[in-house]
Formats: structure tokens, sequence, C-alpha cells
């Protein structure tokens, strides 16, 4: 980790050119998925060019994501939206951390488990000693990976069975941390927007992901063994203020925001008033921003 090269708050974050620019001063990449490298239908073709050249010229990339998924599952998306196995080398994900703890809290019993999300992120549990049930009177625990359709559903469809889990008393699991997600030219919401309604009714929610610490653990962990040395100095790159860029300012790394994720109809002209502006107001720090992912 590289504390001491975290931007103040006075600093205003610089307006780049193209990772290029910073890259230089870096050995390994943690970079964000949705938002950065695709958008949900198809892949950042400069993304992905400026993800290989990093590789090539400075050090290892590890995608880190807050998809509910497995691995092999991203990868499987990966495929369908054609960013190519070349432009990282390794993926860590949310899901993975929420699938072990599951494991963890499941061993030597059978974990009666009420399920939120589409069936499509069923594969967190694959495997695993648990019986998803549908009666919130007989769930021992909550695992969320989104809402179950969430082209059309809000959050506060959820709130009568939020506050059934609430009077049992339940952990609800959230394997997504993040409010939204752009789908193409729209934002959609993810399981994070969930947990918060249920922390809101008292609930006790239980994240798995950025900005929390433990998946950057993890993914430094990772870095450190594809590299096969220690002293990394390590950027992260994300578009979320609330995930990528306050988790990196957590773990003590610099960070890099892209503009035209999530948040990119708050910024209608990226200029250096507005990202600083932007940042401030979300308590964050970045070392720099770009409007997308280019080398």
């Amino acid at each position: 980790m590289n504390p001491d090269s975290v931007s103040s708050p006075a600093q205003a974050p610089a307006i780049l050119g193209g990772l290029g620019e910073i890259a230089g001063g870096y050995d390994a990449l943690l970079c964000d998925v949705w938002g950065v490298v695709h958008d949900g239908r198809s892949a950042h073709g400069p993304a992905v060019e400026a993800l290989r050249r990093f590789r090539a010229q400075r050090g290892p990339v590890i995608l880190l994501s807050n998809a509910p998924r497995s691995a092999e599952d991203v990868e499987q998306q990966f495929a369908r939206l054609h960013v190519p196995k070349d432009c990282y080398d390794s993926i860590l994900t949310s899901g993975m951390l929420a699938r072990d703890d599951i494991a963890r809290r499941s061993a030597g019993r059978n974990l009666p488990l009420l399920y939120i999300g589409p069936d499509r992120d069923l594969g967190i549990v694959a495997g695993l000693s648990v019986e998803r049930v549908e009666d919130v009177a007989k769930a021992q625990i909550v695992l969320c990976t989104g809402l179950v359709d969430d082209k059309s559903q809000k959050p506060e469809d959820y709130r009568p069975v939020l506050v059934e889990l609430k009077a049992r008393e339940l952990k609800f699991l959230c394997a997504n941390p993040d409010i939204v997600v752009r789908y193409g030219e729209r934002l959609i919401f993810c399981a994070g927007a969930l947990a918060r309604l249920y922390t809101e009714l008292g609930g006790c929610s239980v994240y798995f992901g950025k900005p929390h610490g433990a998946i950057y653990v993890a993914a430094l962990a990772r870095l450190r063994g594809v590299a096969k040395r220690d002293g990394l100095r390590v950027l992260v790159v994300g578009d979320g203020l609330e995930t990528d860029i306050r988790g990196a300012n957590g773990a003590g790394l610099d960070a890099v925001f892209i503009a035209d994720g999530i948040h990119g109809d708050d910024i209608p002209e990226l200029t250096p008033p507005a990202i600083a502006g932007l940042v401030a107001r979300a308590g964050v720090t970045a070392k720099g921003a770009m409007r997308a992912l280019v080398w």
C-alpha cells in the first residue's frame, strides 16, 4: 500500500488525458469492472486496451468487482460482452467473499437461507450446505444478490418483506454493496440499495466487497502473489465514489475516478471545479479523473 501518496482533501484530482500519464508511478492496478470495462451490454474497447498496455508496461491487473458472482460466472459474461482474457491477471468479486462467508456459516449443518435476487446469481450458493426457503419464518439468514427484476423493480417494492425480516432480527448478507450500476444508458438498483433500506429499518446488514476493507486485503494479497514480490505501488481505477474511491481511500491507495460511469449525469463537463466539487461532496479524494478509461 502507498498511504503517503493519497491525495489530501485540499488537492483537486488532476484531469487526465489517459492512464498512461500516471501509469509510470505504479506497479499494479485494481480496476473496477461494470461502468469502466463494460456497461453491461458491451466492452469498452479503449478501456480494454488501456489495461493491456498497463500489464505490458507496468505490472499485474486485478479486476475488482462488486458482482455477486464467481470469477467463472464473470468470465462467462465477459465472453458475451467481448472482454478478452488478456487484459487482466485475475478477478476478485464480492460474490466470492460472500460465498466463503456462507460456507463458514453452513459448515456441518444445512443452513435455511432466504434468497433475494435473480436466478442467474444462484451460483453463489451452488454446492454449499444451504436449504433455500421461501418462508421468512423458516429462514435463519438472508442472502441478497440484487433485485429479482432489476429492470422494473425499486427498493421500496421490498419494504414489506424487509419489515418481516427485521421483525425476526435476521442478518442480511449483501453480496453486492453497489447502490446502482449503469446498464447502457440507464441506472439500475443493486443489492446495496436493499441493504441500505434494511439498515434504515433497524436491521443488520453485512456487506461484502467495495468499499469494505476485506476485499482490499484479499486483492492486495493476490497482486503480491501475481507479481511475486511485496512493496507494490498500487493504483485503483473506478467509477463509484462511494465504493471504488472511498474503498481506495480506506485502503491507503491512490485512485483514478472514471466520470462517465454511474456519476455521468452529475458531470456535464469534465472540468477541475466540477470534479473537485463532486469528490468534496462525497468526502473522498482521488489522484486523477478522466471521462472514460483510456491509455
